[in-house]
């Protein structure tokens, strides 16, 4: 089974990420790995921490000569703003150190503040923060990048395009030629396949960053030839549909998932929304002219594009603050301001595609197994067969 997990705090030391479960002698381009940690800071309207960050991926275990071993990966990125911290945030506490914190008393409305505080019995929610923050998706993305690189062994491609960003969108369906410029694109402010448009969603973000504000949108991800047969429509939690939006909900700010045209479908009659049934025979496989499903039906993957789309809140750190109610005091104040972004759509586009591949990789080695990259292609190669003679 395919697993990761992260730790690490927003201001600590490092942060870290562990991936178990990948077959042996998978090809590993740490260059490829940092150029999506890369992708991950961009976009229009980040603050001034990805100054101080260039995040790049260290490899602690599980990879030797450029090639998975089948055992855990362990993977650090380092914080360069921990020497800023290290005084305020000791691992061990130390004469001094409390004249050095730096709590976190008025909680943010939106963000873990409160909520986490009343769990874990904090009277300073600068704990939760540290874990809470978007932070923690560069640990996401470098995992996301190893499940990526196994997906592309087999012909399988993720990318992402931001779709709308406050009240501007995209008006039209993007292609796949489109989406894969645009991610290759590392000028594009906001990763946006329609350069009017995008235009517009920059003044957007502009007019956001002049009142104090921050603003939300939607990013669409994409999974290109994924072959038919991932997932299963025997258990509810088996279906992939479930799965990926448990995962791209997962992401911080994310507050819905859309598979597909399923918001428009919703308001819309069966013969309008179903994707009819053709077979090419020069393919030798089934195809639909259209892929309002997604990619996805009775929670299997049907062999068109997974299209996944991520609804983001505006994040919850404002220049002009909210009104809240003080830990220890318990008086009104204004909500906590910490150096932050206006607008991070195109970042959570990367982490959302991060999460879709780890789901889609899992469930192709549910399916195909192998403790080697051998023995997988070998299992791979045989569905195709398979198909071909179906």
């Amino acid at each position: 089974m395919l697993r990761f997990f992260t730790a690490g705090e927003s201001h600590g030391q490092a942060l870290l990420a562990w991936v178990s479960g990948l077959p042996a002698g998978l090809p590993v381009d740490f260059d490829f790995i940092n150029r999506e940690l890369h992708r991950r800071q961009l976009g229009y309207g980040r603050g001034g921490r990805q100054k101080i960050e260039k995040d790049r991926v260290e490899a602690l275990a599980g990879v030797r000569h450029g090639q998975t071993i089948g055992a855990p990966i362990a993977l650090l990125i380092e914080n360069r703003d921990w020497p800023n911290w290290e005084k305020a945030l000791p691992v061990e506490d130390v004469a001094g150190a409390e004249e050095a914190q730096r709590p976190l008393t008025a909680p943010r409305p939106g963000h873990a503040d409160l909520a986490g505080a009343l769990k874990f019995n904090l009277h300073d929610a600068r704990y939760v923060l540290e874990r809470a923050s978007a932070r923690e998706t560069a640990a996401r993305v470098a995992a996301g990048a190893f499940a990526k690189l196994l997906l592309r062994e087999f012909g399988s491609e993720v990318a992402s395009h931001v779709i709308a960003v406050g009240k501007v969108r995209l008006e039209r369906a993007a292609a796949w030629e489109e989406i894969q410029a645009v991610c290759a694109n590392l000028e594009s402010p906001l990763r946006c396949i329609d350069a009017a448009t995008e235009g517009r969603m920059k003044a957007e973000v502009d007019q956001v960053l002049r009142a104090g504000d921050s603003v939300g949108g939607i990013f669409e991800v994409v999974a290109h030839d994924v072959t038919p047969g991932l997932g299963s429509h025997t258990q509810w939690d088996e279906k992939l549909d479930g799965r990926l939006a448990r995962a791209v909900m997962s992401i911080q700010a994310v507050k819905a998932v859309e598979i597909g045209s399923g918001v428009a479908n919703a308001t819309s009659y069966g013969s309008e929304v179903q994707d009819e049934i053709r077979y090419d025979a020069s393919r030798k496989r089934f195809v639909r002219p259209t892929n309002r499903a997604g990619g996805l039906e009775g929670g299997i993957t049907n062999g068109e594009d997974v299209v996944v789309r991520g609804y983001l809140k505006p994040i919850s750190t404002l220049r002009r603050p909210l009104e809240t109610a003080d830990l220890a005091t318990k008086q009104p104040v204004k909500a906590a301001y910490e150096r932050s972004d206006v607008c991070v759509v195109p970042a959570a586009g990367v982490a959302g595609e991060a999460m879709v591949a780890v789901v889609l990789a899992e469930a192709f080695l549910q399916k195909f197994g192998g403790d080697s990259l051998v023995e997988t292609r070998r299992n791979f190669e045989g569905y195709q067969r398979q198909l071909a003679a179906f």
